[in-house]
């Protein structure tokens, strides 16, 4: 295998580990819950995942041959608390990933070093999944610490709990 085609492999397992951290927290909290912000500056997991699909989908659709900023987002719009249950919003965060996982089952190892646009700047097919590696892991972090937060001593861990570390 080349060193190209492992690294697609590898960054596609690192993409579903993220992911799958923003399933378990979207699932422990309720449709009231997916809409709490702690104030007005503040996002709810619902707009923070909301603004992940819309990124997604414009980032990675016709994502060799287009800029990654596609003339039919609206970016601002991503961030009105708008989607009214959680079933709606699992809907369009599942249509995120989908054209996510979808563009890069179809790369190979040779498309790395290509170009492409996100915003009229020029990156390397590797600088750009790194960029959105980047972006996707950060807002992961704001949804499980957002579950984390609401849901307290309910909270069911993601990772190895507190005093547990031995046992693994």
């Amino acid at each position: 295998m080349s060193l190209g085609n492992e690294y697609l492999k590898v960054v596609q397992e690192r993409f579903k580990s993220i992911k799958d951290l923003g399933d378990k927290t979207i699932s422990q909290l309720s449709n009231d819950e997916i809409h709490w912000n702690f104030n007005d500056a503040s996002n709810s997991v619902a707009v923070i995942a909301k603004h992940l699909s819309g990124n997604m989908v414009s980032r990675w659709s016709d994502f060799l041959t287009s800029d990654g900023e596609k003339s039919y987002r609206n970016r601002d719009q991503e961030f009105e608390n708008d989607i009214p249950s959680k079933q709606e919003l699992i809907a369009v965060w599942e249509k995120g990933w989908k054209t996510l996982f979808e563009t890069l089952n179809g790369l190979e190892g040779q498309d790395l070093l290509k170009s492409v646009v996100i915003r009229g700047e020029s990156h390397t097919v590797l600088e750009a999944i790194e960029r959105q590696m980047a972006h996707y892991a950060y807002h992961i972090g704001q949804i499980v610490y957002i579950g984390k937060q609401i849901k307290d001593e309910n909270w069911e861990t993601l990772s190895i709990p507190k005093g547990k570390s031995e046992e693994y």
